[in-house]
C-alpha cells in the first residue's frame, strides 16, 4: 500500500501525462492547412512590420537556397514599401497540395489572402507554406497582385 506522499506523486504523475498527452494529440489533430496557416500568419507578422532579413530568415530551406537574403529584401522593399501600413487581411483558401509546378515534391497549402493596406485597398497574397526538412511549416512562396 503506497503511504500518503507516494500516492500524491502518482497521482500528479498521472495527471501530468494524461495533461501532456492531450496537448500531443491536439496539435497531432490540427490539418496541414491551420497548422500552414499559423507559420504563414508569423511569417506576415515579419513583413507587415518591415522585418524583411528576418522574414527570409525564418522561410523554408528551399526558398534561402534560390534567393538570397538581400535580393529577398530588395523584392520587398521595392514592392511592399509602396503599398502602405498593412489594413486588413483575410483568407480566400488554403489548399494542401503534394505537388506544385517548378518545385520538388513535397507537403505545401497554397493560401490566398483578401488584403487591403494604406495605399492599395484590394490586393491578393498567394502564399505557400510548406513542410520543411525538420518537420516545421516554413514559409516557401510569396506572391503579391
Amino acid at each position: 500500500m503506497l503511504n500518503e506522499p507516494s500516492r500524491f506523486k502518482a497521482a500528479t504523475a498521472v495527471l501530468l501525462f494524461l495533461v501532456l498527452s492531450r496537448g500531443v494529440c491536439a496539435h497531432a489533430q490540427q490539418k496541414p492547412e491551420q497548422l500552414a496557416q499559423q507559420s504563414a500568419e508569423s511569417w506576415l507578422a515579419l513583413v507587415d512590420s518591415g522585418k524583411y532579413a528576418e522574414s527570409w530568415q525564418e522561410s523554408a530551406s528551399l526558398f534561402k537556397s534560390h534567393v538570397s537574403k538581400e535580393d529577398w529584401q530588395k523584392m520587398l522593399h521595392a514592392s511592399r514599401d509602396p503599398l502602405g501600413t498593412m489594413l486588413s487581411r483575410k483568407v480566400k483558401s488554403a489548399t494542401y497540395a503534394k505537388m506544385l509546378p517548378g518545385a520538388p515534391d513535397g507537403e505545401y497549402v497554397v493560401i490566398q489572402y483578401q488584403s487591403s493596406f494604406e495605399y492599395k485597398q484590394s490586393a491578393v497574397e498567394t502564399i505557400t507554406p510548406m513542410l520543411d526538412k525538420d518537420g516545421q511549416w516554413r514559409v516557401s512562396g510569396y506572391f503579391l497582385k
